[in-house]
């Protein structure tokens, strides 16, 4: 049996937003959609279920559905539910979530306790709907990418678009270096920023030889580069370390300023 991709639903219009996309992602991957609805309170949600199941209807008809309604904690049903899940789709806000930019409380501890790729639907309908035709992935230096890089060439691939790879580095702060040496001298001391980022894409150019790709390299704070890359994409993905010795991910400074700012849905991949 297929995994599926797991959609979580709470009756907010983020949430059904979250649902219109995910069975999009679920068709693109031929993978079943499943929603899933969790609350501490018991109580009648025949009406919610069955206006996530029609949202996911509409858009996309041919996905395979199903439902299930937990009686727990939304955030551990969800952790638990992507145990055996493709990825966990969330909405930006849900009903008790503050207006504006910020995260849903639940989303953001979902985002920070699951073991598969956590996707939030952030912006507006262009990105939502795949109008811009490009998937951007942050490339950080060492071993710590590959993943949030292998997913990012697969989301491209299933959506016949092009794939923008950002790689943004500085100079540590106290580590000026040799005298007369620029930022990019120094940097290159160790590997050179664009070495960094053809060692990251080389492997998975190979196996995805269809998806056109572009990268950049940038001096200066991964946060604004990415925003900036993600301003006319479709999807923004990045990767996460696990943390050693406890369930979760080490999300980051980078990380929580892109899950609540990002301007189109953005995935947040930990790393294996």
């Amino acid at each position: 049996m297929a995994v599926p991709l797991v959609v979580g639903i709470d009756g907010s219009e983020a949430s059904l937003e979250a649902v219109e996309w995910a069975a999009d992602e679920a068709l693109r991957h031929d993978v079943p959609l499943h929603l899933l609805h969790a609350a501490a309170e018991d109580h009648d949600v025949s009406d919610l279920v069955a206006a996530a199941l029609e949202r996911a209807r509409k858009s996309a008809p041919a996905v395979r559905l199903s439902n299930d309604v937990l009686a727990e904690d939304a955030a551990s049903a969800l952790v638990g539910k992507g145990r055996n899940a493709l990825a966990l789709v969330l909405g930006s806000r849900g009903l008790g979530g503050l207006a504006g930019l910020l995260l849903g409380s639940v989303s953001l501890a979902v985002a920070a306790h699951a073991d598969c790729p956590i996707i939030v639907v952030r912006g507006g309908v262009e990105p939502r709907l795949g109008r811009f035709g490009r998937v951007v992935v942050g490339v950080e230096g060492g071993e710590g990418s590959g993943t949030a890089v292998d997913f990012a060439f697969r989301e491209a691939h299933v959506r016949r678009c092009r794939l923008l790879a950002v790689h943004a580095w500085s100079v540590p702060v106290g580590n000026p270096g040799p005298p007369g040496l620029s930022g990019y001298a120094l940097q290159a001391l160790d590997r050179p920023p664009a070495q960094v980022l053809a060692d990251a894409l080389r492997d998975p150019e190979q196996r995805y030889q269809d998806v056109p790709v572009s990268r950049e390299v940038v001096e200066g704070p991964a946060r604004q580069a990415l925003l900036e890359a993600a301003s006319n994409a479709d999807l923004l993905v990045v990767g996460a370390r696990r943390r050693h010795g406890h369930v979760g991910l080490q999300l980051g400074l980078v990380n929580h300023a892109l899950l609540h700012h990002a301007p189109c849905p953005i995935v947040v991949v930990p790393q294996i």
